[in-house]
């Protein structure tokens, strides 16, 4: 298999339960929720995109022939030391993650962690599984580690009531990031005092500044 790549590299988390930690990100190009052009926006199942996924020209991108070619290209970003770990996400990292990739990242001694729209199943072998549900798509993967969702959407299947009784370690609601985020973030914040199952997510490498 060949595996599409939009970008490598590495930085700290900025979302969800591993806010702060040191990781490679490995953003695969393309996405079954969104084609990523602008013109096709309003129209699309997710209308709320803030990632560059279209492409392989990103910093560390192209086209890799092999798994084990890939997670070279991944352990080339971690500088040593801690507990290598990667993020794989999007895009839609699920249309191309497979079993070959996770194999070549656990022989580099990487944790690996996958960040998701849920709308395909998830192969065995992921460390640490995040589901972010986008819209009406309809979850194909209702377990994992984390479900994190962008709040608030209209579409009333991606109402936070709608997943609260899955089989999820932690259930985070992170403020829709558009004209309205600062009342966003406010509802957010009064949904999770109210509802104490969700916590709050916020996008920290935006508020500091980083990728």
């Amino acid at each position: 298999m060949t595996y599409s790549v939009r970008e490598i590299y590495f930085t700290l988390q900025g979302e969800g339960a591993r806010t702060g930690r040191p990781a490679v990100f490995l953003r695969f190009a393309g996405c079954n929720l969104w084609s990523g052009r602008e013109q096709d926006r309003a129209g699309a199942v997710c209308r709320f995109c803030d990632t560059e996924f279209v492409g392989t020209d990103g910093p560390g991108g192209g086209k890799f022939a092999t798994a084990e070619a890939l997670a070279g290209a991944v352990a080339d970003h971690w500088p040593g030391g801690g507990n290598p770990y990667v993020v794989c996400t999007g895009g839609e990292p699920l249309l191309q993650f497979d079993a070959a990739l996770i194999d070549a990242l656990h022989g580099r001694s990487f944790e690996i962690g996958v960040e998701s729209n849920g709308t395909l199943p998830a192969p065995a072998g992921i460390d640490w599984l995040c589901i972010s549900p986008k819209g009406n798509a309809p979850l194909q993967q209702v377990s994992g580690n984390e479900l994190k969702l962008v709040y608030p959407q209209i579409e009333e299947q991606a109402q936070p009531e709608c997943f609260e009784h899955l089989a999820f370690d932690e259930f985070f609601l992170q403020p829709l990031d558009d004209a309205d985020r600062q009342a966003n973030t406010q509802r957010a914040v009064e949904y999770c005092l109210a509802h104490p199952q969700w916590q709050l997510s916020l996008q920290t490498h935006k508020i500091l500044g980083i990728d």
